[in-house]
């Protein structure tokens, strides 16, 4: 079995990389006895705002959905370190929608709160996105997003309580966990998510549908761990693609599955997967998808092949997801 790594050689190996990426950041053997004796006399060590900046970046730029336009070194970090109640980590996920919102201009950002210590765990955001939309099963139908079903029925038997109206675009609450509070539901106020109606530029009948979907895809279950500290709330946001919507979720027929019935309106014929009514379909799908969110005036890239490839390789800062079980 390897020999486990311990916690300075792990901070070693970051803080060495980050020197040499920033040498006007002071005396790296200065800082590393400084960690050194910090770890030998906690256990763990307290990240400068500067290394915290420069982990969360490369993280970013190392997870595999930045587009290549996206200028990551100027990713903006919230340092939110001292949050650790869930009303409060809560509160500043608020407002980390609105301000990567930007009136539609979206904005890359990540908010770190606090981190892992071996006397106490951070808080964690259990959403997978700060905004999804609710999954129901009705008699005959499922209304909503089909991939939020148990989520859905985890959250009520927490206390939530849906709309009177239930509609296929209700907002789930934020579920945030703490150590010493437990599982707690904060919903989002109304006015902090801005949403896109979509409609089609040719064909008229598409706005009829009331489709809609949220200008910002913030991921929020991801631990990020950067020299070896963990950070177990970590929420980030790029721009969306329009394929993202269009054909991931409004066409999937594990999510909305609306794929079938686009084409039926488009006059396809659907007796055979060999007349690639599908995929006609979802061309139209991320037609209104892109049409929309550029009419509306927010921040949306149309294609895939302007990724900054992923790096796997190890003890980098990663966002990285857990092990255990969602919640359910």
């Amino acid at each position: 079995m390897p020999r486990k790594r311990s916690a300075y050689t792990d901070a070693e190996e970051f803080l060495r990389a980050f020197h040499r990426a920033r040498p006007k950041a002071g005396h790296l053997e200065a800082r590393l006895a400084k960690v050194r004796a910090e770890i030998a006399a906690t256990g763990t060590y307290r990240h400068k705002p500067a290394e915290l900046a420069f982990g969360a970046r490369i993280a970013l730029r190392d997870s595999g959905w930045c587009p290549a336009g996206v200028p990551w070194r100027g990713l903006l970090v919230r340092d939110l370190r001292e949050i650790r109640d869930s009303a409060e980590v809560a509160a500043q996920c608020v407002q980390h929608l609105r301000a990567a919102t930007n009136g539609g201009r979206v904005r890359p950002m990540v908010s770190v709160f606090a981190p892992d210590t071996p006397w106490r765990p951070g808080p964690r955001i259990r959403n997978d996105q700060l905004v999804r939309y609710a999954g129901y099963v009705e008699p005959g139908r499922t209304l909503g997003d089909r991939r939020y079903v148990d989520f859905t029925t985890a959250v009520c038997r927490l206390g939530w309580r849906p709309p009177t109206g239930r509609s296929a675009f209700d907002k789930l609450p934020l579920v945030v966990q703490t150590a010493h509070e437990g599982v707690s539901l904060h919903p989002l106020p109304r006015d902090v998510v801005r949403e896109v109606p979509l409609e089609h530029p040719e064909l008229p009948w598409f706005v009829g549908l009331g489709l809609r979907w949220h200008a910002v895809p913030v991921i929020s279950n991801l631990r990020l761990v950067i020299g070896g500290i963990t950070y177990p709330a970590a929420p980030y946001n790029g721009v969306y693609i329009c394929q993202a919507i269009g054909e991931d979720v409004l066409a999937d027929d594990g999510a909305y599955g609306l794929v079938r019935h686009i084409a039926e309106r488009l006059g396809l014929d659907v007796s055979s997967e060999r007349t690639l009514w599908r995929d006609r379909a979802v061309v139209e799908l991320n037609r209104a998808v892109v049409h929309s969110f550029d009419a509306a005036g927010v921040t949306i890239e149309h294609a895939v092949d302007g990724f900054l490839p992923a790096n796997g390789a190890p003890n980098r800062p990663a966002f990285l997801p857990w092990d255990d079980e969602p919640l359910r």
